[in-house]
């Protein structure tokens, strides 16, 4: 059997243009550089610039990612220390407008250049995803956010239902484990999440009010008999305001 070391990170950080860009960038991109992780799938890698920084400190891996006019479309970006075999990206459908009527105007603009990544590796697939955010923190059927993170929803598991090989698809989904939009896409798309049963807050707390409690919102599922989990644990020394997922898988 082949190991396979899989990391997800979001990377933004909060506030976006004054968090010390420059060398949070580079001590994440160093971090991985120094491990033994074979694949890293970063979210809101924003601009070409952020790009240049994360490969400065990245030699040993090659980046993968769709190229828009202002930097990685969707801002998803798939670091490989093994070969690539091909490199797609596919938008989230534009939300009917009586979905996003009542959502932020922010919202309203970016959720269309939301998307998913995939990278094929030998023998395997790896989706990349970011959903978009639910600033309420209200995940239940009547939250305001609930059409459109479930159209993405949709679209991310038809297409990951078509990746015939084995596949991790790994993202800051944005939804909590514990809501019913997080259970009906595992139903939905037959992934299983790496994590079991247990994954603590994927969010760090001092970024939320403080009547706002946590949640995990960033996972790592999985396609195909063929994958079997040997660890999973999650780091919280990246400076973001996202901690890092990484499984080490059996293939």
């Amino acid at each position: 059997m082949t190991r396979l070391t899989v990391a997800s990170l979001n990377t933004r950080g909060v506030p976006l243009f004054s968090s010390d860009l420059r060398s949070r960038y580079t001590a994440i991109a160093k971090a991985f550089e120094t491990s033994d992780t074979d694949v890293v799938n970063l979210q809101e890698v924003f601009t070409y610039y952020h790009l240049r920084l994360l490969r400065t400190s990245m030699p040993s891996y090659r980046a993968s990612f769709r190229p828009s006019a202002a930097g990685p479309a969707g801002g998803l970006v798939t670091f490989s220390r093994h070969p690539v075999t091909g490199t797609t990206y596919k938008r989230f459908p534009t939300p009917p407008v009586a979905e996003i009527r009542a959502l932020p105007r922010m919202t309203r603009l970016t959720a269309s250049l939301q998307g998913m990544l995939r990278t094929g590796l030998p023998g395997i697939t790896i989706l990349n995803t970011h959903l978009s955010a639910n600033r309420d923190g209200d995940w239940s059927p009547t939250s305001r956010y609930h059409g459109l993170q479930q159209t993405q929803l949709t679209t991310l598991a038809q297409y990951a239902g078509t990746v015939e090989e084995p596949a991790v698809l790994t993202g800051d989904f944005n939804i909590a484990r514990d809501s019913s939009l997080y259970r009906d896409f595992l139903g939905s798309s037959r992934l299983t999440d790496a994590f079991g049963d247990d994954c603590p807050p994927t969010f760090h707390q001092a970024y939320l009010p403080p009547d706002r409690p946590p949640h995990c919102i960033d996972f790592v599922l999985l396609s195909g008999p063929k994958l079997t989990v040997e660890s999973a644990h999650l780091d919280d020394s990246y400076p973001s305001d996202h901690l890092g997922l990484t499984v080490r898988l059996l293939i």
